[in-house]
Formats: C-alpha cells, structure tokens, sequence
C-alpha cells in the first residue's frame, strides 16, 4: 500500500493524506472507487487515528481512500468557506490522478463526520454553484461533483444547537448561506446515506431528518438510518474507534455494511 500526502491549498495548513491499493495486473489495473473521508472534531482538530482507521475500513472494502485535514477555526477567520474550497481542490486532485492512482472517476464518495458533515452536506449542495468552480479555477461542475455523499451524525445546521456558543457560529461562516444545508439543497444534490442516534447528546438527530426531508422533497435518491442510542462521534461504533465502552456498539457498527451495500447499488 502506497501512503502518499499533498496539499490541497497554498499557504494553508490543509493536505489530503491517501492510502492507494497497489495496480493489480492480473485483473488489467481494475479501477477502483475512492471515498474521502472528512472527520469531525469540532473545526478545533481532527482525530487522525480515527480518519486513519476509517479510511484503511474502506481500503479493506476495495477503495482507494483518503482523508481531509481541512482548515481550523484558529487558522482562519471567517473559518468558511475554507473547508469547501480544500474539499473541492481534494476531488479535482484525485480525478486530475485518477489513471495514475488506478481509480474509476465515475465513482468518488465523500464521507462526513460529525462537523464534517456540515462540509460534506454543503459541498453536495454547492459544488456546482459557480462562487465555488471559481475559487478552484473550474469551468465543468462534473469536475467537482462527488458521485455520492455519506453523511455520519452530521451537523447540517449550525443553529439546531451545535454548537451551543453563538460567537463560535459567527467566527465560522462567511455568509448566511452556510448556516443550514438543507436550505440549499437543489436539484443536483447527489445520492446521499445519512446515518444518526435518536438520542444523540451532542448534535440533534433534527439535523440528519431535516436534511433527508428536503432531498426527498427534491426526489433526491437518498437513505436514511436513525439507530436508537449512542453516543456522539462513533465512528466505525467498533472497538477499534470507540473511545469510551459506549461508543463499542455493534448494532450501531452495522452502519458500515448497510452503507457499503448502498453505495454498491448507487455506483
């Protein structure tokens, strides 16, 4: 396996960190999907174990994956829309490498945690607006666009009560537009998985219904998974992400398979 670091922006912090199958010349260089996985951690940090597990989760699946360490609250303000623009700059990358890196450019995922749902929700709903295809230097959205979108806990909207400090939602957007995904979803949203616990103590599962509502009200292709406890920020819901016995769950943890089953019918 081949582990490999680029940047994603000048003059920023942001890189995107891949782990890429070897070709495989007894089955002529398969192409394989990738996925990039955008963590959580509240804009302050990444977990990069975390990233890293979830990320070699989905290589073990056939995938060429990577991660996003975005830009932080504390490296940019306005925060926003930073994260997009490293998002899209990272999907531009990978299809620009696509032969190189063995990967079928018809089949890129995104995948958001937590606070990387926002950028990831956002990102389904902006990637062909022409401010965003401006700031990377791209005139054809199908450049940008992912192929699916995963959604895990996410927050979509920053006034549901994450985060509970109002100075913090000021000194992350840009424009009002970045407060609610779900009011900006459009047409050409892509197929998107959501997954969320009913009681989760940290971002409201309000934020995962509201946006499967407004896709389906665009007949958006999408699926929805409401599993009844959890904690906030369980990642793979498995020993190997858990960080407290709680978050080792292994009804929760059939997310994966129920999502790796979605994206085979979808890609």
């Amino acid at each position: 396996m081949q582990i490999l670091k680029e940047s994603v922006r000048k003059n920023s912090s942001a890189f995107m960190q891949g782990y890429l199958r070897p070709a495989d010349v007894e089955t002529n260089n398969f192409k394989h999907p990738a996925i990039v996985i955008i963590p959580g951690g509240s804009y302050t940090h990444i977990p990069m174990v975390q990233a890293e597990s979830i990320a070699l989760n989905y290589s073990a699946k056939g995938y060429q994956s990577f991660f996003l360490r975005y830009t932080f609250e504390q490296e940019a303000k306005p925060l926003l829309p930073n994260p997009l623009i490293e998002l899209a700059n990272t999907i531009k990358l990978i299809r620009k490498n696509a032969q190189k890196w063995n990967i079928d450019p018809d089949r890129i995922v995104i995948s958001g945690f937590s606070i990387g749902g926002q950028i990831a929700s956002l990102y389904n709903d902006f990637y062909d607006s022409k401010w965003l295809m401006d700031k990377v230097s791209i005139n054809d959205s199908n450049i940008l666009k992912p192929n699916a979108v995963i959604l895990n806990y996410p927050v979509t909207d920053l006034t549901l009560g994450f985060p509970d400090d109002k100075k913090r939602v000021n000194n992350w957007i840009d424009d009002k537009c970045e407060l609610n995904a779900a009011e900006h979803v459009t047409d050409t949203n892509v197929p998107t998985f959501i997954w969320h616990t009913a009681d989760d103590p940290a971002v409201p599962v309000t934020n995962s219904l509201n946006y499967s509502l407004e896709l389906n009200q665009h007949n958006i292709d999408n699926e929805l998974h409401i599993f009844h406890h959890g904690p906030h920020g369980m990642a793979l819901a498995n020993y190997v992400t858990a960080w407290k016995d709680d978050a080792n769950n292994s009804h929760v943890a059939k997310w994966f398979d129920l999502a790796n089953d979605w994206l085979k019918e979808i890609l």
